[in-house]
């Protein structure tokens, strides 16, 4: 067996070498100071959050971004620092992070155990809240159940229950939390309904006005931003309930603690100026006394 030895320096280089990719993608604040350019992804049709009409992205989230390229500018000495608007469709968006395609996703993203393997969080910017739309000629058997208006133990809940959903049909936005969380009641509550999935809260919206779904369960402030846009005859209903809330946040790297330090004081600093509350005012119709609370605790000290 004929073996050649790799003498050490040799052995050094190509070591070095191999870490090159890993290093470059992990170093995001480097990539952005050679570039002279950030990349913020973003998910259109996500407003109030994110949304873009023509070249013009908008939205509370795209506000927050656009804060921390200005902090970038003034911590990397980037005056001229371009801002690159990159759109990604929900089911690319972990994938889009991790690969260094965006330096930052807007769109804020509820952070789970799965999808940290691969990406990190923000501090949270957002609280979101779980709702449900339905028609407005929906069975008051169904809507009694969505608003939790049955007593809670018993034969006589899990009939009613049972007579309030079984049969129907519920949509949700493929591959996200709702997903699993609906599969998860109905599992729990022992009944058949059917679940479909959709692209986006879009096309959930449209299956509910359209009779081929029962009810789409989506974040509250999506859900109101599309009825009132794009049905204003009032045919669907917003139920007043809201079934989970969860904290939601932007997706970094993962490997990069120098940029989450930025990002979260960057999102720190604006929650103890107030610049939050006016980014609520501007898009999300103010912040509740609850939001103010919350947001003492989000931000880093």
């Amino acid at each position: 067996m004929n073996v050649q030895l790799i003498k050490p320096a040799s052995l050094l280089l190509t070591c070095l070498l191999m870490l090159v990719p890993a290093l470059a993608s992990a170093n995001t604040l480097e990539r952005v100071r050679t570039s002279n350019t950030v990349n913020l992804g973003f998910i259109p049709d996500f407003a109030p959050f994110s949304s873009n009409e023509g070249d013009k992205v908008s939205g509370y989230a795209i506000d927050l971004c656009l804060k921390v390229a200005d902090k970038i500018k003034a911590e990397l000495g980037l005056p001229s620092l371009k801002v690159h608007y990159q759109p990604v469709n929900i089911t690319e968006q972990t994938s889009a992070v991790s690969s260094g395609k965006v330096d930052i996703l807007c769109t804020p993203t509820p952070a789970t155990l799965e999808r940290s393997k691969t990406v990190s969080f923000s501090v949270p910017v957002y609280t979101a809240g779980l709702s449900v739309v339905v028609r407005d000629d929906a069975p008051e058997a169904l809507l009694n159940v969505l608003n939790g208006k049955v007593a809670h133990d018993g034969p006589t809940w899990r009939a009613t229950v049972n007579r309030g959903i079984a049969n129907e049909t519920f949509a949700v936005t493929a591959g996200g939390v709702t997903e699993a969380w609906i599969h998860e009641q109905i599992r729990l509550l022992g009944v058949i309904a059917t679940v479909v999935t959709v692209k986006d809260n879009d096309q959930g919206i449209k299956q509910v006005a359209e009779g081929k779904a029962d009810a789409f369960f989506s974040e509250r402030m999506l859900l109101d931003n599309h009825i009132v846009k794009d049905y204003p005859q009032g045919n669907l209903r917003l139920l007043d309930r809201i079934f989970e809330y969860a904290p939601v946040s932007m997706m970094i790297n993962r490997d990069d603690d120098n940029f989450r330090l930025l990002v979260d004081t960057t999102l720190s600093e604006m929650y103890r100026s107030g610049a939050i509350e006016q980014a609520y005012d501007k898009y999300l119709r103010g912040a509740s006394d609850s939001d103010k609370k919350l947001f003492k605790i989000y931000a880093l000290p």
